[in-house]
């Protein structure tokens, strides 16, 4: 039996508190603390008005070599690796896989999905496809990919090769573990270890940039508003105050 490692899952309530953060915020405030980019570049999402936050589970693909990958479908399913990072869904994770952008090979198709759904899993980022997207659209699941095939993963030039090992998805490293914040903006990795601060400050972001948002709808001057500027700044605080908010 292969073995393949597992992730080592972040607190709950960090999973929680990023929930209310969009992507957007996400890669603003990561960009602040020193991330250059944390977007994965290329999937799109396939689910418009869905959102997962949660722990990447990660799969690599490379160009397949005949010589060390030449076996069928189900000449040996327990040899295609692509299974095994579904063996290690927990509720809550999120399969992240580096399948080099390639649009000729269906990652997983509809049983695999189904079984990752069953097991708890929420959603998929992939810099690749998927197939039978009839059916799995059903699963609400949430899927940022590259597109869509009828082929299956053998009917390509890449074969999966390591599960839970640091990937290239979009040309952006995610590490086993990290957090991905995905809506209809795209996907954004979170560093574990960034995750608290990112917490903290994009709350603080979410909560000006509504009182912001209010302003402007009632026809506040963009100049004053965004970003707020000193007289801005003090109408916020006493926004702040008057909604009871404790300050930062």
């Amino acid at each position: 039996m292969i073995e393949t490692p597992d992730i080592q899952r972040p607190p709950k309530e960090i999973i929680e508190a990023l929930y209310n953060i969009s992507a957007a915020t996400a890669a603003g405030e990561l960009h602040r603390l020193g991330i250059r980019n944390p977007h994965i570049l290329g999937p799109v999402t396939f689910t418009p008005g869905k959102k997962i936050v949660g722990p990447a589970l990660t799969l690599q693909f490379m160009p397949k070599r005949e010589d060390l990958h030449s076996i069928g479908e189900y000449q040996d399913p327990e040899r295609q690796l692509h299974r095994h990072v579904l063996y290690h869904t927990q509720p809550g994770d999120v399969v992240v896989v580096d399948a080099r952008g390639d649009m000729m090979s269906g990652v997983f198709g509809g049983m695999m999905l189904t079984y990752f759904k069953g097991r708890g899993g929420i959603g998929v980022v992939i810099d690749g496809c998927i197939r039978d997207f009839p059916q799995v659209k059903e699963l609400d699941l949430g899927l940022w990919l590259r597109g869509v095939t009828p082929n299956f993963h053998t009917q390509t030039n890449i074969f999966p090769h390591a599960v839970n090992v640091p990937i290239a998805c979009g040309n952006v490293l995610v590490m086993p573990g990290d957090i991905i914040i995905a809506d209809d903006d795209g996907a954004v990795v979170v560093p574990i270890a960034l995750a608290p601060q990112l917490v903290e400050k994009a709350l603080a972001h979410a909560e000006w940039e509504e009182f912001t948002r209010l302003r402007l709808s009632q026809g506040g001057d963009l100049r004053k508003y965004y970003p707020l500027n000193e007289e801005g700044r003090a109408e916020y605080e006493a926004w702040r105050k008057a909604q009871g908010k404790q300050t930062p």
